[in-house]
């Protein structure tokens, strides 16, 4: 399902049918926004096997049911666990050496491509300046920055951003939700379609996106000892902290609009330095082995 994201879909199905397709793009832009969706979308479009072109993807033949599952012999989707290792670049280097079995293409998705190591990055590099036949690679990243430059200048990029707020509301309306949970769920999932069927499929998740937000409004509020101690406890319990920061920025940035509404510049200043460092932090805490409590505590003493 692709929700959002029409001038997207509507340049590659263009390029293709123009037979204009490059052989890497870069997906880029927020997580959760649909950017895999669409790219596993697209590999079905251009597998699909109904005779119509304005019916591909149907969603119901071999091909679309495989290229769902995985399980398509042409299609490959590399996934980090913690980052993408030179060995799984290896792997899927042996299997584009091989001719396609069904399709015309050997296609491979690559997701959370920042997380590839240097080793892996500069081992994809490699097959990037030399192709071996109907090769196409798509690469997906919100933090296109990590990637080698030698790389970035070799794929054709596409950004993506939030579904607007009429898109999002077909979708909503459809799984008869009342208004109040409507506005709940797009104010909290800033239009990531993603967070947004997590949300009304998770009903648990949207008590713990409002439980997270009274929390850091109450830290706001609160003593450096009392934040110290929540930080000390947030980290021992284990708890998923990328996420957690990432409420935390959805909180400032809505923090941030009242400022500008309201013309507060003291208060706008503060709030862009805390949202500047919750990024960093997100950052560091998403690719390298910073000390996640010292991190946190570094965001509390500007709050």
């Amino acid at each position: 399902m692709i929700i959002g994201h029409k001038k997207q879909w509507q340049f590659l199905k263009s390029c293709y049918e123009m037979q204009k397709l490059s052989h890497a793009y870069l997906f880029s832009g927020p997580e959760h926004i649909g950017k895999k969706t669409l790219a596993v979308e697209f590999v079905k479009f251009l597998n699909c096997e109904a005779e119509k072109p304005s019916l591909k993807p149907c969603q119901v033949c071999r091909s679309c049911k495989d290229i769902e599952k995985k399980a398509y012999p042409d299609f490959l989707l590399v996934e980090p666990e913690k980052e993408i290792k030179i060995s799984q670049i290896r792997k899927m280097e042996n299997v584009f050496s091989l001719y396609p079995s069904l399709s015309s293409f050997k296609i491979a998705i690559i997701d959370k491509a920042h997380s590839m190591t240097k080793e892996a990055q500069n081992s994809f590099l490699k097959t990037l300046e030399e192709p071996k036949g109907n090769t196409l690679f798509i690469l997906i990243s919100e933090y296109p920055e990590m990637l080698l430059p030698t790389i970035l200048s070799r794929v054709q990029r596409i950004n993506f951003h939030p579904a607007k707020q009429e898109e999002i509301g077909d979708y909503i309306k459809s799984k008869n939700i009342s208004n109040e949970k409507f506005r709940e769920v797009v104010e909290l999932s800033l239009g990531r379609i993603g967070e947004i069927i997590d949300l009304i499929r998770n009903p648990h998740r949207l008590e713990e996106f409002k439980n997270r937000i009274r929390e850091i409004d109450k830290l706001t509020k609160s003593d450096l000892s009392y934040r110290f101690q929540y930080v000390k406890d947030l980290t021992e319990k284990n708890n998923d902290l990328k996420e957690v920061l990432d409420i935390w920025l959805r909180y400032f940035r809505k923090k941030l609009l009242a400022a500008i509404k309201s013309q507060n510049i003291d208060s706008l200043t503060s709030i862009k330095i805390t949202i500047e460092n919750i990024s960093k932090i997100q950052l560091l805490i998403s690719t390298t082995n910073v000390n996640p409590r010292l991190s946190l505590e570094t965001i509390m003493l500007d709050l």
